[in-house]
């Protein structure tokens, strides 16, 4: 129950995390925005997790620099996703990845029949209509491979580094490519102590609270549990989307969100382990 809280708050932290960091995107952009975020979140996690940068072992290095790149590929890809297609799409997308944790290697009937569920979804979202933006769309598809190999990769650092020590490593590293970018913006766009504000709380909601939740809760249960459970972030991300920001979705968007969490969920309950 532990490990469920965790993810469950984890998720609603994200979401309104993202859908504040949003309202500074005409100020900073999202690429100013995910540079100020990725600061906050590396600075949160190195004074919790104080790595020793120099114990680490040339396998301990391998996951955390991976991390490191997952880390702001995800976020960058993920935040100019929303700013172009809304922050309820976009997250919908985006949690095809644990989806397809949930569906892979497995040769069930069901979960084939999850799979099709999944993609008449997905078809639906990304049907052919005046507004539809493909490119906000790939964007949000290539952050889900990358939550897929955020959720794996964040296994693997908590079997072989104690404490959040790996995960600091990773967001420290991600930081450090960000910085030049933060530097320009603040330079060049003047960024207003409201923008500034916005990033900032998008860095420690989104990035530093949900990244040592999902160390914790990644050790007490099975990648598969964890995308089941990551599942409300669809709708908590419409939710805040539509309470926040006044992204409203139709019925045929709504409807795919269901069949995407009902997908995941089906897969995840009928599932028989020894």
């Amino acid at each position: 129950m532990a490990g469920v809280v965790t993810m469950l708050a984890s998720g609603l932290s994200t979401q309104f995390g993202a859908a504040i960091g949003s309202l500074a995107f005409a100020v900073l952009g999202p690429a100013g925005v995910v540079a100020v975020r990725q600061c906050v979140a590396a600075a949160v996690l190195l004074a919790v997790g104080r790595p020793r940068l120099l114990s680490f072992t040339r396998q301990q290095w391998g996951p955390v620099l991976l991390l490191a790149a997952v880390f702001g590929a995800v976020n960058l890809s993920l935040y100019t996703a929303i700013d172009r297609i809304g922050l309820g799409l976009a997250v919908t997308l985006e949690f095809l990845g644990p989806l397809t944790i949930a569906l892979a290697g497995s040769r069930r009937r069901v979960d084939l029949g999850c799979g099709v569920l999944a993609t008449a979804g997905v078809v639906v979202l990304m049907r052919p209509r005046p507004s539809a933006d493909y490119f906000g769309m790939g964007l949000a598809l290539f952050a889900a491979a990358c939550w897929a190999a955020y959720i794996l990769l964040n296994r693997s650092i908590g079997q072989r580094i104690p404490g959040a020590q790996g995960t600091a490593a990773a967001a420290g590293l991600s930081a450090l490519v960000y910085l030049p970018i933060g530097a320009d913006v603040v330079v060049h766009q003047h960024p207003s102590a409201g923008a500034i504000g916005a990033a900032v709380a998008a860095g420690i909601l989104a990035s530093a609270l949900p990244f040592l939740a999902d160390l914790f809760a990644l050790r007490r249960v099975l990648p598969e549990a964890f995308g089941l459970f990551m599942s409300v972030n669809p709708v908590f991300a419409a939710a805040v989307g539509a309470l926040l920001l006044g992204q409203k979705l139709d019925a045929a968007a709504w409807s795919s969100i269901a069949a995407i969490i009902a997908a995941n969920t089906v897969s995840i309950l009928t599932k028989q382990r020894p």
